[in-house]
């Protein structure tokens, strides 16, 4: 048997949202977008404001580097390298076309150099000086990306080489790049900084991000441009605006300038029409509930993970939590266990829904207290 229990947030949420602007509509229409493929994703909740063709295998040209940071960034975190070690440059990576970062052959470059020459100003050469000095050459660290990806959960993307070069079978996808974009702001904040650079200057050679929103919108603060003939005109951006992050990618668009305009509607859409609200957070109780035959008669149920919604402008007081236990709660129950659920509705759209867990362990009571309960239980079946 389920109890469903509605549950109130938190009176300073409902305050604050008494003070948002009223809704327009309440389904905002999403802007036309000139690309192949697109998607617009709140970074909190996670939510997809807009999209097409999301989920299209594509090439990504220069975004690929995206992940060839995160690797990196990886490595730096469990300590097998350091952003001060020295990287040999080997000719493979001198001789690398495209963009550069001019680094020479045979000489010493320190890895945050390279790291910051790739993600400022999209050196292939830095890439693969990267990728050579982590695995031992690129095609062990197309691997390393790959199983990265799948334990992010990109499961149309395919990596064959660390700088996005067209290669047969390099491939991912508009919202695989967005749930990349997201792991390497909530994972590696530091790092993410580097993203906002406008320009980098190495050997007497200044050259200038190609992100072009970082001049045209002080919101804007990263991720990374791409370009090849095949995949046209990328960009994957973030912007951050009272509080509310966005993600968008663009694939496929035909200039430089394109790629900037359309991910400009898509941010001004996105902020204009929609807000974010953290719900819960981690480890805060939302309901008690009886446990019988316990220690204590009552436990806390609450989210392993914080829990954010994204919801059109000015609707938040319509939001409606429920909560779903199954019954009777018996002790002995150990915190951490899954027990039902909570599910948050917007009139009959369901928002969000995610697993209670047991805050607390509570052990079983005395001989007493479990015959007492054991006469009640009988009592009210």
């Amino acid at each position: 048997m389920f109890k469903t229990i509605k549950v109130l947030f938190w009176s300073s949420l409902l305050l604050t949202t008494s003070l948002a602007t009223a809704a327009i509509t309440p389904n905002p229409i999403a802007p036309t977008v000139a690309a192949k493929s697109y998607i617009l994703q709140d970074f909190a909740s996670g939510r997809i404001l807009a999209e097409l063709n999301a989920d299209q295998r594509l090439p990504p040209a220069s975004i690929t580097k995206l992940m060839t940071a995160y690797v990196v960034s990886h490595e730096l975190e469990a300590g097998n390298i350091q952003l001060s070690d020295d990287v040999l440059i080997s000719e493979k990576a001198w001789r690398m076309v495209g963009s550069r970062s001019f680094i020479e052959v045979n000489t010493k470059v320190p890895v945050e150099v390279l790291l910051r020459g790739m993600i400022i100003q999209s050196g292939n050469d830095a890439a693969v000086a990267l990728a050579e000095h982590i695995a031992g050459s690129e095609e062990t660290f197309a691997q390393m990306m790959n199983q990265y990806a799948q334990q992010l959960g990109m499961v149309n993307t395919n990596y064959q080489n660390s700088t996005g070069l067209p290669s047969p079978d390099h491939y991912t996808t508009a919202k695989d790049i967005a749930i990349l974009s997201a792991a390497i702001i909530r994972e590696f904040p530091v790092h993410y900084k580097w993203y906002a650079e406008k320009e980098f200057t190495y050997n007497n050679i200044t050259q200038h991000n190609r992100n072009k929103l970082l001049w045209r919108d002080a919101t804007v603060d990263g991720l990374k441009t791409g370009h090849t003939e095949e995949a046209g005109y990328c960009l994957a951006a973030s912007a951050k605006r009272s509080g509310m992050r966005l993600i968008s990618v663009v694939l496929g668009t035909r200039s430089v300038n394109a790629r900037a305009q359309e991910t400009q509607k898509l941010f001004n859409y996105g902020f204009r029409f929609f807000e974010s609200h953290d719900l819960y957070k981690a480890q805060d109780k939302i309901v008690d509930i009886k446990i019988w035959k316990g220690a204590d008669k009552l436990v806390n149920l609450g989210l392993e993970k914080a829990l954010a919604v994204t919801v059109p402008r000015g609707r938040y007081q319509e939001l409606v939590a429920t909560t779903n236990i199954p019954q009777p709660v018996i002790a002995p129950i150990m915190a951490g266990t899954q027990l039902g659920e909570v599910e948050i509705h917007l009139g009959d759209e369901l928002i969000a829904k995610e697993a209670l867990i047991v805050l607390q362990t509570v052990e079983e009571g005395s001989w007493w207290r479990r015959l007492i309960d054991t006469i009640m239980m009988m009592i009210w079946g």
